[in-house]
């Protein structure tokens, strides 16, 4: 037996995922409560641990509920934190849970008071018009919001919590257009003539950027990249881990990247490549080689890397862009002057199909689409009969002409 990350749940010798949980003590015989499976409900085997986790999770929940743990009319707000958060804690990253915090917390403000089962439809739409009306958030945060607030109603439905779904009969608010701030190839040139590479730390700034804008890695990605990732010789970089942000640690790496597809080798080009083997020597004159990213041997913050973009989008006279940014211009990159198709772009970015690039950078498309029309001008030969090569009579019968 193994133990995995998830409380109650592990992998036999061969592999085999199960559970091995405590649902409590039985009230008659004072002897612990506890159930063990390889399969759900259906009788189908456990695929992954994560699969395993959520079914445990809610195992216990219904077993709570069976034993009267909560009684008619639960508070929404007691099941949001009682429930629903620590089933959605094991669903998500750990960064992904912070910056949630904020939307339940809205949430919860605007359904204080209601009982569960008491939320209507009416109440739904009502949501909608606070977060886009009276709070006038944007279309695609309050599409967000919204969209957390249905699936705790699907979770609470799921676990027979409600006899009605109300979820069900509440459209979600549209998303919007989502265009995030990038630099252009012109405006990144400005921005890296503003570096003097004399000085130790804006070279490495020079270099981070550089990595950050021609590879379209993501900030955390950069941030934990070390010199065993870069193979010279074949001209790749490995991906295949991330700062971690849970840590209280600043230098905390977690092997493993955001999500499975991120794990991937990105190809360098030459200039890239040169750069990086004049920073390797820059390095190693002053005693660090382990970070890319760093001249003192420990990780550059995200803080930093905001503030050198603040500066130096500043002396280059070009717009700021958040950090994200960086792969939002390296995905423009790609697109706009390699015309680089779809699935090498998603491939690059560590998306998990060309669907989810697709849903983030449809808006760097348009020109190509034009591109694509000029291209196909005076391309088909248009040569027509010079007569009609059929005769058409009232029975509608189709007579060919023979040759």
């Amino acid at each position: 037996m193994s133990k995995s990350k998830y409380p109650c749940v592990y992998k036999d010798k061969k592999g085999n995922i199960y559970y091995q949980v405590e649902l409590g003590v039985d009230q008659v015989t004072g002897k612990r409560i506890q159930k063990m499976g390889r399969t759900d409900d259906n009788g189908k085997k456990f695929s992954t641990l994560k699969e395993c986790n959520e079914y445990v999770i809610a195992l216990k929940n219904k077993y709570a509920e069976s034993k009267g743990i909560y009684e008619n009319g639960l508070e929404f707000n007691r099941f949001i934190d009682e429930r629903y958060l620590p089933y959605y804690k094991h669903k998500v990253q750990g960064s992904t849970f912070r910056s949630r915090k904020r939307v339940f917390d809205l949430i919860k403000e605007y359904f204080k008071g209601y009982k569960l089962e008491d939320i209507t439809t009416r109440d739904c739409e009502s949501f909608k018009v606070y977060l886009l009306e009276t709070k006038k958030y944007t279309q695609s945060y309050s599409s967000l919001v919204f969209g957390c607030f249905k699936k705790i109603l699907d979770y609470a439905a799921y676990l027979d919590y409600t006899h009605n779904n109300v979820s069900l009969k509440a459209k979600s608010i549209p998303k919007g257009d989502i265009k995030s701030e990038f630099w252009t190839l012109e405006e990144f040139q400005k921005v890296i003539s503003t570096f003097y590479l004399g000085n130790i730390d804006q070279h490495m700034y020079f270099v981070m950027l550089w990595l950050y804008f021609n590879t379209g890695i993501r900030v955390g990605e950069g941030q934990a990249l070390t010199w065993d990732k870069v193979n010279f010789k074949d001209k790749t970089l490995t991906i295949n881990s991330t700062m971690d942000l849970e840590s209280t640690r600043p230098d905390t790496v977690k092997n493993r990247t955001k999500t499975k597809s991120g794990n991937r080798i990105i190809s360098l080009d030459d200039d890239t490549v040169n750069i990086l083997k004049e920073w390797k020597d820059v390095q190693a004159l002053n005693g660090c080689d382990n970070y890319i990213m760093s001249y003192t041997d420990q990780p550059v913050g995200r803080n930093t890397i905001a503030r050198v973009i603040d500066r130096h989008s500043k002396l280059a006279g070009v717009k700021k862009i958040p950090a994200k940014g960086l792969r939002h211009s390296n995905a423009s990159y790609l697109i706009n002057y390699f015309n680089a198709d779809i699935l090498l772009v998603s491939k690059r970015l560590g998306h998990s199909g060309p669907e989810v690039t697709y849903r983030h950078y449809a808006h760097l498309w348009p020109l190509k689409d034009q591109t694509l029309a000029e291209m196909m001008s005076n391309v088909i030969e248009i040569n027509t009969a010079n007569h009609s090569l059929y005769k058409f009579n009232g029975n509608q019968v189709i007579k060919f002409d023979e040759e």
